[in-house]
């Protein structure tokens, strides 16, 4: 079911040649932005008109207007479940415990006397943010894209989430139940490049944003690429990956539990065990069958999934060599079941987010740990973090000198420019001082 990637025996490689060795899945986004351009380019054009053409052509919905009326948002929190609306309450209150403690004030650094600078963090002013709806429904992915956004203080937020045949072409209604939860009430039944491009662009509807984030397919992540530069992105999120990190004293039922969790999400999810223990991977390859048997989703998502080339059990010497691995791979979620965990996970430097120990799974942090399950993957997570609330702010440095505090520097910034062969920055300095460079 799962292949094996042997790497005992002889010397890990470094850096791109170990990584050429690990399991990863084909997920050719520069492929998907060649059929991507022209539907962006169309929405550009055409606005809502468009919008309401690929519902039909990729939904198979008949959209009159694409923005979720309100008494819809209102309905969909009237007649969701109670248990539901629980788990949902607590996930947006533990992320916004989380999240609230990210934000960052303003601070002044006095550089000289007489010169300050102050850095003070600003907001995006307007995001849209995106739920995907294709093989699931992603409440979650709601709150993980929200709260972040809201406690950054972003005052004009859109959500975007694919309109669904069997819900009149609305949006799955617990993915409105979870906005109207969340207070957001500009919603739209717009999926795929379609709606980043809503985003990007505008439309008759919907106003174009600063920013857009939000977990996808490899059309999302296309559409992505081609307005980066025009608005910010989170990442191009690619098929969702976990790695285990495991030795002898890692239950086999948890690891194999753990990797079916993220292997149900999608046929080209990557499911991917380290170890140093032949007993382990032995244990969980013989586990993994009757756990998958006993599932939902197995010939259409788990089987594929698992045993794609994306997924292996790799056995390493030593646990000193399954870290090596697992920061080459910078796995999107990274679980660390080893005795004394918590020392090995303050060890990694390459993950999406580290899960330590056998009661912190992943499928913990996708729903109510208070971490952002909004990671990178494909191995961005060498460059790159999570959604949180600094994924929404700005940094923007006020500088603030006095007419001694501008003297005292004024030579070093005019050697500095005709250094560069650029004088007229120094000119800029001497005419405030009438061209005589003050102390020379």
């Amino acid at each position: 079911m799962i292949s094996r990637i042997d790497l005992r025996g002889n010397a890990l490689p470094e850096g791109a040649a170990l990584r050429d060795l690990l399991p990863r899945a084909e997920f050719d986004v520069e492929a998907a932005l060649e059929k991507v351009r022209p539907i962006c380019e169309d929405v550009h054009h055409r606005g809502t008109a468009a919008l309401i053409e690929y519902a039909q052509k990729f939904d198979g919905v008949e959209l009159e207007r694409v923005r979720v009326p309100a008494e819809a948002l209102a309905k969909a929190l009237d007649e969701l479940d109670p248990a539901v609306r629980a788990a949902l309450e607590e996930s947006i209150r533990r992320a916004r415990t989380v999240h609230r403690a990210q934000r960052r004030t303003e601070h002044t650094t006095q550089v000289v006397p007489g010169g300050t600078v102050t850095e003070k963090w600003v907001p995006v002013e307007r995001v849209g943010l995106y739920a995907p709806g294709g093989r699931s429904v992603y409440p979650s992915s709601v709150v993980m894209n929200v709260v972040p956004a809201q406690e950054a203080g972003v005052e004009s937020i859109a959500l975007a989430s694919p309109p669904q045949v069997e819900f009149g072409g609305l949006p799955h209604p617990t993915i409105l139940a979870a906005c109207a939860l969340l207070g957001v009430d500009e919603v739209y039944a717009v999926g795929g490049a379609v709606a980043v491009a809503m985003f990007a662009y505008g439309t008759e509807d919907c106003l174009p944003v600063n920013m857009v984030t939000g977990p996808g397919n490899i059309w999302v992540a296309a559409a992505k690429r081609y307005f980066t530069g025009k608005i910010g992105i989170d990442t191009e999120a690619g098929p969702t990956e976990i790695a285990v990190l495991a030795d002898s004293t890692a239950d086999p039922v948890h690891v194999a539990a753990d990797l079916i969790s993220q292997a149900e999400h999608d046929p080209l999810a990557a499911a991917v065990l380290v170890t140093d223990s032949e007993d382990l991977a032995a244990a969980v390859e013989k586990e993994l069958e009757p756990q998958v048997a006993a599932t939902k989703h197995v010939e259409d998502r788990i089987r594929p999934a698992l045993a794609g080339k994306q997924s292996a059990i790799v056995l390493v010497d030593s646990l000193e060599d399954g870290l090596k691995v697992v920061d080459a791979y910078g796995a999107e979620h990274l679980e660390i079941q080893t005795a004394d965990a918590a020392a090995w996970a303050a060890r990694v430097r390459n993950a999406g987010a580290i899960f330590v120990g056998p009661w912190a799974p992943v499928s913990l942090g996708d729903y109510c740990a208070g971490s952002n399950h909004v990671l990178p993957t494909g191995g961005c997570a060498c460059h790159s973090s999570g959604l949180s609330v600094q994924s929404f702010l700005r940094g923007i440095h006020i500088v603030d000198y006095t007419r001694d505090a501008l003297a005292e520097v004024t030579h070093h910034v005019v050697t500095l420019a005709e250094a560069e062969d650029l004088p007229a920055h120094g000119a800029a300095l001497k005419a405030r001082f009438g061209w005589k460079v003050p102390g020379q």
